[in-house]
């Protein structure tokens, strides 16, 4: 057995304290959290794990989040051990899967461990990377699922970010897994500074004053002469490229071009630049080029040509024109770049491999840049931290914000990183110095029961069994540590409560009795009046959900009042297209009642609202239409039946003894306090009530919703359900129901594609792609898979359960037209698409695809497979092994 000693010597560095410290536990057979900075060499301990279960003969998994993640860690590994030694597990990829190290994402050993896979057997330690996943929604619960499930002979390694609570989650750890150490290290391997970036002159954020950092007082005395000088400035948020540069005595948020030029100026080269969008990052990269900023030498840039070529080389000359390979390259050879999600993995894995090498200076990046692959950089810049949360633009938490900076700094390379905060007009300094300082990142869970994961735990576990496991998450852990607060504020509460009665005694009468009669009428007359906004609320939510494109109505809210007409929907929310060309998506929320359809006009065959073409012959017709806005309705009246009975208790309490107490001001006072005080209390009650054993109550109405549906029969599943098994992610019940129904037989394999697609596709632009399906059959079988997800949904309802989200054909026709051979150009003219969601949404398609042909009856496996093969070719063959 390899000792701490003889591995550590390995290594051209001395090993920190922390690593020591958890290496030492895992050579004691110890499982092992540790919780550290970026870029501070958490892997190294993760690599004792690997280098013990090769010694001993046995295996190391080692998990990643990601699939980019998993495929640098698979090459990193065969570069140490050799191919023999190393395999890889993905969607995309299977590699050598009996290896004695086998990198994989978290859900393909989840499904191991659901199996009962095989290649479990022999396996000593699982390294689970980025373990702060799991507080993902979407992805997170599948952490949780991997550590309640693994058998306790195996020891994990989990690698995480610096969290607040972490002792708290280890804590949770050993209570499953036994013995485990936490290994925390705050101090970051290469020193930050802070720095606020006004105009073209950089400022500490913070000084130190008897040793305490301050927010720096010159700074502090600049932004308050500045709201000073222009009274009228609000502190809100402003569009990035738009913001005043005639600030007092050079106050202002300087340009993307001007930061990269004082960057350079003062050696603070490479950076990575966060850009909260996309487009910004694409825009970025062009402004740079039209202001000739290049941060290259001709060797540098011919190496970077070089480079780029090659890994490009197996693309068709046609793609590349279509992916706009040359202006990619053209920034790439000036030393700056994008990445984003919107790029096709190639291009995003030859930025990263360039920008380590030291040849791409600068990478204008969205804030998934931050999550889990290896690009440290001298210098991190943060544009704007206000950041869009999907329905409105949110601050900066401290967590992101420590997320974002972890980069700066190359260990061994930098004695120093660099955080630069550009000028935030709409941002208070002391705000921006307090976001710098504070290190609060919580760890928290997402867990909740699937139907997966439900039909796997019926067919592994005893009833009994499978609540234990659920009351095991870490959700759990958290919840029921709550409970003890509650019920200590439970029991306090109980304390004031009796002082407050003794001030409720009245020597007329029994005042509680008095009270009760006035507290009755006024709940039955607030009942009433809720009952009758609820009504309303629901009749407007049920209007706004029934539209349909072409419909005309008016939109009442202040800044967008007008007749508008919907162009999509989706998930009971239109976009619609007003008269001044702008799109937008529309709720129950912009409506104080139903709004009723003014007219109806014929949109555009072709286009959507993202072309400007449509927009403006649509926004034309709309002008043309002469329709008079809706009158506004009155309100549902009250029920006379219920006001005859308030009336009757207030009455009763008039004639009542306590009514004529001199003192009934002063009681009715307490009395007040006493019943929002017994309010609260109720509210205490329901909390410590849904906490305790709250999954394993989650778990028994998505059991119902199973039982319904024929999934499950008893504690035993149903052929139905031994095919859920094994169908993965939001739409498992979906695709469930669709193979019992004999939804996809007989159509033809791009037929097939675009119909499965519907289940796996989300939109992410503003503006929707227009769902309509290629050709009458598939649009047929998509009427059914409707209907059938409306069975499920009143099945949900029922026993008040919401997992199986709705239907998006937005991607049918894209994807039918790709499998059909249609040029890459062609469909990214036709859909506005970013190569980089084009590529993933058929990836997403394909991981699908793949779990149906497994638990297919044989001719719908086969036609599934064909499916499958039509749609991977070209750029979305590439799995960057």
């Amino acid at each position: 057995m390899i000792s701490p000693q003889t591995f550590s010597e390995r290594y051209p560095f001395p090993l920190d304290g922390f690593q020591r410290r958890a290496i030492e536990a895992l050579q004691s057979g110890r499982s092992v959290l540790v919780a550290a900075p970026t870029g501070s060499g958490k892997t190294v301990v993760a690599e004792f794990a690997v280098e013990q279960a090769i010694d001993a003969g046995r295996k190391c998994f080692y998990t990643t989040p990601l699939k980019a993640l998993s495929n640098q860690k698979f090459g990193d590994l065969v570069a140490s051990y050799g191919p023999h030694q190393v395999g890889l597990l993905t969607g995309d990829n299977t590699i050598n899967g009996e290896a004695p190290i086998v990198v994989m994402t978290t859900e393909v050993l989840r499904n191991m461990l659901y199996e009962r896979s095989e290649t479990l057997g022999g396996l000593q330690w699982v390294v689970m990377d980025e373990v702060h996943y799991l507080q993902d929604p979407y992805r997170g619960a599948v952490w949780e699922e991997v550590l309640i499930h693994l058998p306790r002979s195996v020891g994990v390694v989990c690698l995480s970010a610096t969290i607040s609570n972490a002792e708290e989650f280890g804590e949770w750890i050993r209570t499953l897994r036994g013995e485990t150490s936490v290994v925390i290290e705050e101090k970051r391997p290469v020193p930050l500074e802070h720095h606020y970036l006004i105009g073209r002159r950089l400022h500490p954020i913070h000084v130190e004053q008897d040793g305490v950092l301050l927010p720096n007082p010159y700074v502090v005395s600049l932004d308050q002469q500045e709201t000073r000088v222009r009274p009228g400035t609000h502190r809100g948020r402003a569009p990035a490229r738009d913001r005043q540069r005639d600030g007092h005595h050079g106050v202002y948020a300087p340009r993307r071009e001007e930061v990269v030029e004082v960057l350079e100026r003062e050696g603070m080269l490479p950076a990575i630049y966060f850009v909260f969008s996309r487009a910004g990052c694409d825009k970025s990269v062009r402004w740079m080029r039209q202001a000739g900023v290049r941060l290259t030498t001709s060797d540098e840039a011919e190496r970077i040509r070089e480079r780029a070529e090659t890994r490009a080389s197996w693309i068709d000359e046609a793609d590349l024109l279509a992916l706009g390979f040359y202006d990619f390259l053209d920034g790439l050879e000036a030393g700056v770049a994008a990445h984003h999600a919107g790029m096709i993995p190639v291009f995003k894995e030859t930025v990263e491999e360039l920008f380590e090498a030291g040849l791409v200076k600068v990478v204008f990046a969205t804030e998934t840049l931050s999550l889990g692959i290896n690009m440290p950089a001298k210098t991190v810049v943060i544009e704007d931290l206000w950041k869009f949360q999907g329905e409105r633009h949110e601050l900066l938490t401290p967590g992101e914000y420590t997320q974002l900076t972890g980069r700066a700094g190359r260990r061994g390379i930098d004695q120093l990183g660099h955080a630069v905060v550009v000028y935030q007009r709409q941002v208070p300094f002391e705000r921006v110095a307090g976001l710098a300082a504070t290190r609060t990142y919580d760890l928290t869970s997402s867990f909740r029961p699937s139907y997966n994961m439900a039909v796997n735990l019926v067919r592994n576990y005893t009833p009994d069994q499978a609540h234990e496991l659920l009351n095991a998450s870490f959700a759990q852990f958290l919840a029921d540590r709550g409970v003890v607060a509650l019920e200590r504020a439970r029991e306090q509460d109980r304390t004031v409560l009796e002082g407050y009665r003794q001030n409720l005694r009245c020597d007329l009468g029994d005042f509680d009795e008095y009270w009760g009669l006035v507290q009755r009428a006024r709940r039955l007359r607030d009942e009433d009046r809720r009952g009758r906004e609820a009504a309303r609320a629901d009749e407007v939510r049920m209007a706004v959900a029934s539209l349909k494109p072409g419909e005309v109505i008016h939109v009442p809210d202040a800044r967008r009042r007008g007749l508008a007409v919907v162009v999509a929907t989706r998930d009971g929310k239109p976009t619609v297209l007003s008269e001044d060309r702008a799109a937008f998506r529309v709720s129950a929320k912009d409506f104080r009642e139903p709004p009723p359809v003014l007219t109806r006009i014929v949109l555009p065959r072709t286009g959507s609202s993202r072309s400007a073409r449509f927009r403006r012959d649509v926004a034309s017709t709309l002008v043309a239409l002469h329709v008079k806005p809706p009158k506004s309705r009155h309100g549902h009246a009250s029920d006379g039946k219920v006001e005859r009975e308030a009336v009757r208790l207030e009455s009763a309490a008039r004639a009542h003894p306590c009514h004529g107490c001199p003192e009934r001001a002063k009681h009715e006072r307490w009395a007040e306090r006493c019943t929002k005080l017994e309010q609260q209390m109720a509210g205490v009650e329901r909390r410590i009530r849904v906490r305790t054993e709250t999954l394993a109550r989650r778990f028994d109405r998505v059991l119902a919703v199973l039982t319904d549906l024929g999934y499950v029969r008893g504690w035993a599943l149903t052929p139905k359900g031994r095919t859920l098994t094994r169908i993965y992610g939001e739409g498992d019940l979906l695709v469930g129901e669709a193979l019992a129904s004999g939804v996809l037989d007989g159509l033809e394999p791009s037929e097939v594609a675009a119909v499965v697609s519907t289940v796996v596709y989300e939109t992410r632009e503003r503006n929707p792609l227009p769902g309509k399906l290629p050709t009458a059959d598939p649009a047929h079988r998509y009427e059914r898979l409707q209907r059938l997800w409306r069975q499920i949904r009143r099945t949900e309802d029922e026993h008040q359960v919401q997992l199986c989200r709705e239907l998006e054909p937005g991607f049918a026709t894209p994807v039918y037209r790709w499998a059909e051979g249609v040029s890459l150009d062609a469909l990214l003219e036709e859909t506005e698409m970013a190569p980089g969601d084009f590529v993933r949404n058929c990836k997403q398609l394909l991981d699908l695809l793949r779990q149906i042909e497994e638990v297919a009856q044989p001719e719908t496996a086969t036609l599934v497979r064909r499916a499958h093969e039509r749609v991977l070719h070209g750029v979305v063959a590439y799995t960057g092994v």
